[in-house]
């Protein structure tokens, strides 16, 4: 693994900061929610429908995924649409996932 700064250069803020990101991200749940984002922003039913589990329950993560500022939520009409911030945390779940089924 090639990186520019060693471990030692990190600032402890970055360091601190890396660890909420991972830390928000530590459920099936929420690793799926992102999976589902990555292919563009869905309705919390189209993410209830994708991932098999309750609304109350999708609707917890997402909440935390949108305290962690993962995801953004824009109201269109009658629901609330939600998409990854960037795409960063999206390759970051993808190569999670692809690695564990190496």
């Amino acid at each position: 693994m090639t990186t520019s700064a060693s471990p030692a250069d990190e600032p402890p803020q970055t360091l601190q900061a890396a660890t909420d990101l991972l830390r928000a991200l530590a459920s099936p749940v929420r690793l799926g929610i992102v999976r589902e984002l990555s292919a563009g922003g869905k309705y919390v039913h189209e993410l209830v429908t994708a991932l098999g589990v309750s609304q109350p329950l999708v609707s917890q993560h997402l909440r935390v995924l949108r305290t962690s500022r993962i995801v953004t939520a824009r109201r269109q009409a009658r629901e609330t649409r939600y998409s990854l911030t960037d795409d960063h945390v999206a390759h970051i779940v993808l190569d999670a996932i692809r690695h564990v089924q190496e």
